[in-house]
């Protein structure tokens, strides 16, 4: 019995130990997407907090590419002390498993669950020339007209295709999805009129919403948006099902030690409810949301499985 309880109280010290001798070590927030885009700006929110949090010095790092694998392999490859941490959204966690059958890393083996970070979710915006003042009214259009307007996505497999996805499903309508490289260009021509419609991340469409630059038509979510009071959910236009919610979250290696996690939940936890970070987050359109590892995980498990079964219905697959 002494010996079973010298071993437990060994296996803690070597978890602190661990987490606790690099104290100058910088903690690195790696963002598998450029500099500038949405999961990168929500990183650079909270680094200043959760530098304050865990009395250490925070660096984001871009590493895009492959679709998350980038980023995912430079987390792996470091020491799992705590001092690596993956911001990702719910694509290269959740999605990209049923898109890529060779995927390098995999989400349940490889990571543990830190955090999630923001809820966002989608928003059906279309030209302000469209006429129709809901999605309702936008289906009732296309069925008159018989033709498949040409609606926009940031990609193959993406939530915005997803969320596309779910609306065909929903109303038995078939629309042209044209796949873009990023949503930076869907915009600049769903603005120009060269397609009709895009679902994107509430953050990054608010501002053109609110200027009038674009129409907002329907919300992917069982809720209607704060920010947007006055737009109805589909499921309130009788549609259901169209709910797509592109979380970001924090992992770690799997190789980290608990309580090495269960500190950094609670770094990120506080960075998240810092007013100024939660205050910036909330007026970019997406929502605060922190969570213990458990949630995440269970988060996970359940948009996998979501996914991959609409992805494997729709024969979805990525060149």
């Amino acid at each position: 019995m002494k010996k079973r309880s010298f071993m437990v109280l060994a296996a803690a010290l070597v978890a602190t130990s661990v987490w606790a001798q690099p104290s100058n070590k910088p903690v690195r927030i790696i963002v598998t997407f450029n500099a500038g885009g949405p999961v990168d700006t929500m990183a650079r929110t909270i680094a200043e907090p959760l530098g304050k949090a865990l009395g250490r010095t925070v660096i984001v790092e871009n590493k895009p590419g492959a679709n998350g694998a980038i980023g995912a392999a430079e987390v792996l490859r470091s020491e799992p002390d705590g001092s690596v941490i993956w911001i990702t959204s719910v694509g290269a966690a959740a999605i990209n498993q049923s898109l890529y059958p060779k995927l390098a890393y995999n989400m349940q083996s490889d990571f543990a669950p830190v955090s999630l970070v923001a809820n966002n979710v989608e928003l059906f915006v279309v030209n302000p020339k469209e006429t129709a003042r809901d999605a309702s009214e936008f289906v009732a259009q296309i069925k008159a007209r018989k033709e498949s307007p040409a609606i926009a996505s940031s990609g193959k497999g993406s939530i915005p295709h997803l969320a596309l996805v779910q609306l065909e499903m929903a109303t038995g309508v078939e629309m042209l999805h044209v796949p873009y490289n990023g949503m930076a260009p869907v915009l600049t021509d769903l603005m120009g009129g060269q397609v009709a419609g895009v679902f994107a991340d509430v953050p990054a469409v608010m501002t053109y919403v609110r200027s009038g630059k674009l129409k907002a038509l329907g919300i992917a979510s069982t809720k209607r948006h704060a920010a947007l009071p006055d737009v109805k959910t589909f499921q309130e236009q009788g549609f259901p099902n169209v709910d797509s919610n592109n979380w970001y979250a924090m992992f770690v290696s799997a190789k980290t030690a608990p309580d090495v996690v269960q500190q950094l939940n609670k770094a990120v936890r506080a960075a998240v409810a810092d007013p100024a970070a939660n205050a910036k987050i909330v007026q970019s359109g997406a929502e605060p949301k922190s969570s213990p590892p458990e949630e995440l995980a269970a988060l996970l498990k359940a948009d996998t499985e979501k996914w991959a079964q609409l992805i494997k219905t729709r024969n979805i697959k990525v060149d």
